[in-house]
């Protein structure tokens, strides 16, 4: 047990007792100093702010960008997990349209409920951005697969998708021409890196058919790919995520449908197993995987991570979709990818980093506590 202390009082004529205990008969330092005034604690100095508020942003801007790029990779997996799965379907007897159609359906049944309450009754914003909703739905979702479809009636599937990847780079211009947002001699030199792994790796150089009729399809699918990194990335709309994917596929749902009805999109439909390389699965669970997670789950991942990376850096970060689906097609389909395609994804990856490098900002100082400390006066 410990006793209490005690403390003797010493009083001085005209001098008011202290409450705490007194040190060699000086002041404590938290009594008054000046005529019974409080003195006000000085504030700390401008720079010491300044470098507390720099620290911080640069936090969120890491986190942001750990989390975005954490995003992306999961929407570039399950993208390029629709590949093999629509594969496996089709040669079960389903028509690429139907298959696709299917996708759609489901992620917008999957979406369009948890879409509504994420827009916890803000109605007016929906309708503000009507607009957008449909032009990510005609052109990010649906005309960028509608088109993909019709080239590759004309040209080899590497050399349309080829032509559609370069859907970054009409990002970068489009940013350029609209926004000012000159890309860094960087960003240009990430750009032809990556563009050069994507030859490797979908083994143009291997020959391939060429068409007109072809290379307009296949453009009209980057423009359709580029819309979508371009209207992912802004998020002055307000949207969520879940509330802009949900929309843009309910849209494209329509779209695609009507499609189907004029007979620009054939429709042909399986049943049974569908056979992968180690194992077998009913059509539906196939389907299911390919609406919830290559559908439902792809476009709201792509949607966040697009809004933490910003359109540009987010457009290459996507390139590795193309990786992720030739290593499902080796897993699912046995299509291993020869020496060549794993040296492209290499320098797919190369120019991604190149491109990110050129995203810093040009003269930003590495310190903001060097400035100059202003006096203020207390």
């Amino acid at each position: 047990m410990t006793s209490p202390i005690s403390t003797s009082v010493v009083r001085t004529p005209g001098v008011a007792p202290a409450t705490a205990p007194a040190t060699g008969g000086v002041a404590p330092a938290t009594a008054p100093a000046t005529g019974g005034v409080a003195t006000p604690t000085a504030p700390a100095p401008i720079g010491d702010v300044a470098g507390a508020l720099f620290v911080a942003s640069e936090g969120v801007a890491r986190a942001r960008l750990k989390s975005g790029l954490l995003f992306a990779l999961v929407a570039s997996a399950s993208f390029g997990l629709s590949g093999s799965l629509a594969r496996g379907l089709m040669d079960l007897g389903w028509t690429a349209g139907a298959a696709t159609i299917a996708r759609v359906a489901i992620a917008t049944v999957v979406l369009i409920v948890p879409g509504i309450l994420a827009l916890r009754g803000r109605w007016g914003l929906l309708k503000r951005s009507i607009g957008t909703v449909v032009a990510y739905g005609v052109f990010a979702v649906a005309g960028a697969q509608l088109c993909y479809f019709l080239a590759i009636g004309y040209l080899d599937v590497s050399v349309a998708l080829l032509i559609e990847y370069t859907a970054p780079v009409a990002v970068v211009l489009w940013l350029w021409v609209r926004q000012g947002a000159r890309p860094s001699s960087m960003t240009v030199m990430g750009a032809g890196v990556a563009a050069f792994g994507l030859v490797l790796l979908l083994d143009v150089l291997g020959g391939g058919r060429i068409s007109l009729v072809g290379v307009g399809w296949a453009l009209g699918a980057m423009v359709g790919a580029a819309v979508y990194f371009v209207i992912s990335g802004d998020e002055s709309n307000g949207l969520p995520p879940m509330t802009l994917a949900a929309g843009g596929l309910l849209v494209a749902l329509v779209v695609l449908s009507a499609a189907a009805l004029i007979g620009v999109l054939p429709m042909a439909v399986g049943f049974g197993d569908v056979q992968f390389v180690t194992f077998a699965a009913p059509w539906w669970a196939v389907l299911l995987v390919l609406g919830v997670i290559t559908g439902a789950l792809s476009y709201v991942t792509g949607i966040a991570a697009t809004r933490r990376l910003g359109s540009r850096l987010g457009s290459f970060v996507a390139l590795t979709e193309v990786i992720a689906a030739a290593m499902f097609a080796w897993l699912l389909l046995g299509q291993a990818p020869l020496p060549m395609q794993i040296g492209g994804a290499a320098f797919v990856l190369a120019g991604v980093v190149l491109v990110k490098v050129g995203e810093k900002p040009r003269g930003k100082r590495r310190r903001a506590v060097t400035d100059p400390v202003v006096p203020v006066p207390v």
